[in-house]
């Protein structure tokens, strides 16, 4: 099971911290993702997370201000949204991928969570 919180209402150029906590099976295998959904927008790949925490990827959008990482003796992955505009207004979702290195598509993650609301006023 997955679980995101740490959503909230924050003004133009603010930070939050997002988190997603694992449970219910062994955290270190998996590669963990954070994708967003924006109304009437497709979902969007954000960043995610080798199982090491050694390889980390972005896209494009939010590069230089967000940050992905991990601790595994938490079973929790982290995302610090810094620098964050209007536009990053959206439900985020973090999943978990069986693999040491997740990729940038839906496809190749295995289970969900339950998404957290990020809105950001202008």
């Amino acid at each position: 099971q997955l679980q995101a919180c740490g959503g909230g209402l924050v003004q133009a150029g603010g930070s939050l911290r997002l988190s997603c906590a694992v449970s219910g099976r062994p955290f270190s295998p998996y590669s963990i993702g954070w994708f967003r959904q924006a109304p009437e927008k497709e979902r969007e790949f954000v960043a995610t997370i080798s199982n090491s925490g050694g390889t980390t990827n972005y896209g494009d959008s939010v590069k230089g201000r967000f940050t992905i990482s991990r601790d595994n003796a938490k079973n929790t992955v982290y995302l610090q949204m810094n620098s964050l505009k209007p536009e990053d207004t959206a439900v985020y979702y973090c999943a978990a991928a069986r693999r040491p290195v997740g990729g940038k598509t839906r496809n190749e993650y295995d289970d969900w969570g339950k998404g957290t609301q990020v809105t950001v006023s202008s």
